[in-house]
């Protein structure tokens, strides 16, 4: 274990509304069966990385950072029966949300690790990772809390370690200054912007998320932007 990681700060919010009792249900169920294990320190102290052929069955692995109420991870599940997701969000609100919907769908194909992304990434492997997906991230919007945001180098960094050579990362967020710091940040980390795109420009198989539709409601215009790993 690193100084680093060691005295790591983590600065999102974990919990919110007082949670239903279906989802205090979905909770004590499911989470166990669908959450990672391997991932915190507590778990690994020795931060040995992940059996990824023994977790995916030799399906592309793709991630999803902060998955909110799980609606897009749902959906590129359900589309994809082919690949398998991690999914990350520390926010116990949204991963009760996403049990549910999993329970629903009846998805075998993806687990969450409910944390701190930095911390799966310290157990990835290099270049394991085919797609990655950050949706609405929190947009820290007080310039002093500009190097909170995910598209920062240390996350960057981390990021670019897993991803393979070639892989795409998708960013949607209505914040303008998010798109400027993205634009800035994740090509120097490795990466090549190969689209940009505004409202009615979104991926084929997006899914709209309860964020996207907040943002619309309250006249904030989407932006997708495409980056791709470099070789």
């Amino acid at each position: 274990m690193t100084e680093e990681t060691e005295r790591r700060n983590f600065y999102g919010r974990t919990h919110g509304k007082t949670l239903r009792a279906s989802q205090k249900q979905y909770l004590a169920e499911d989470l166990g069966r669908i959450s990672l294990s391997g991932v915190t320190r507590a778990d690994n102290p020795a931060r040995t990385p992940l059996d990824l052929a023994k977790l995916t069955g030799g399906r592309p692995l793709w991630l999803e950072v902060g998955f909110g109420g799980g609606e897009h991870l749902v959906h590129m599940a359900a589309r994809y029966p082919g690949v398998f997701i991690i999914g990350c969000e520390p926010f116990v609100n949204g991963v009760a949300m996403l049990l549910g919907k999993v329970r629903q769908a009846g998805l075998d194909n993806l687990v969450i690790h409910p944390g701190d992304v930095r911390d799966l990434f310290d157990v990835l492997p290099d270049s394991c990772v085919e797609k990655c997906f950050l949706n609405y991230p929190d947009p820290w919007p007080k310039a002093r809390h500009h190097r909170r945001r995910f598209v920062t180098p240390g996350y960057l960094s981390a990021l670019a370690r897993v991803m393979q050579p070639g892989a795409e990362f998708r960013v949607a967020t209505d914040i303008p200054d998010y798109v400027r710091q993205t634009l800035e940040e994740v090509p120097p980390a490795g990466f090549d912007l190969i689209r940009q795109a505004g409202e009615g420009g979104a991926w084929e198989d997006w899914l709209s998320t309860r964020y996207e539709q907040k943002a619309l409601r309250e006249g904030r215009a989407p932006n997708y932007l495409t980056f791709r790993r470099q070789r």
